[in-house]
């Protein structure tokens, strides 16, 4: 996991931004960057760069992807047709981890990411162990009946979704451990507040 280690409160605090896939928590405790000039650093001008960079570092913290994992889906993105910023955003909505937590059947994105790697969802009825594995529409994400007793599951399923349900996605109205892929993600999908034509930019340099 690419921000194991790193304290998930400062990344926050120093992006100034919510991170629903990467913690519960938010920043509003202590809103300003952390160190003992975080009260004043908002006075500096940002660097073009730097807010490039940052624009990057929300999604990479959000989603808990590799730098070379973001690499190649902005490689893959900008060979899509449409606009390049979208689809790079819309292939990490449609990660398998993503999804679970989408649903409600994890609290995080990492916590969902550890119930793909232990074999506990199933892809159209077939067991799938890779977080970056990647949906389309028809699909149908449930999980195990092993998993189904999980009691950390069981919490996170009856608190529902973390954010908002997207419009790709659907529970089962008969079976709250199953979700379905309606369609693919659209821009007002994504959780976080993030200027993808900025990640652009930074990956172009």
């Amino acid at each position: 996991m690419s921000i194991r280690g790193r304290p998930r409160l400062k990344i926050l605090r120093r992006l100034g931004v919510q991170l629903p896939g990467l913690t519960r928590k938010d920043g509003e405790r202590r809103p300003t960057s952390p160190g003992q000039h975080g009260p004043t650093g908002g006075r500096r001008k940002k660097s073009l760069f730097r807010r490039r960079l940052e624009e990057k570092q929300k999604v990479r913290f959000n989603y808990g992807v590799t730098e070379g994992q973001m690499r190649r889906y902005m490689a893959e993105a900008s060979g899509m047709p449409g606009i390049t910023g979208h689809n790079f955003l819309a292939l990490l909505e449609r990660r398998l981890d993503n999804v679970i937590f989408r649903l409600g059947f994890a609290p995080t994105i990492p916590a969902a990411r550890q119930l793909v790697s232990h074999g506990h969802v199933l892809v159209d009825g077939r067991r799938v162990d890779r977080p970056s594995f990647q949906v389309t529409s028809g699909m149908t994400v449930s999980l195990g009946p092993r998993s189904r007793e999980v009691p950390g599951v069981l919490a996170a399923v009856e608190r529902g979704p973390q954010v908002r349900l997207p419009s790709f996605l659907a529970l089962d109205p008969d079976d709250r451990f199953t979700g379905r892929v309606l369609g693919l993600p659209q821009r007002h999908d994504v959780p976080v507040a993030v200027e993808d034509r900025s990640i652009v930019e930074h990956y172009a340099r």
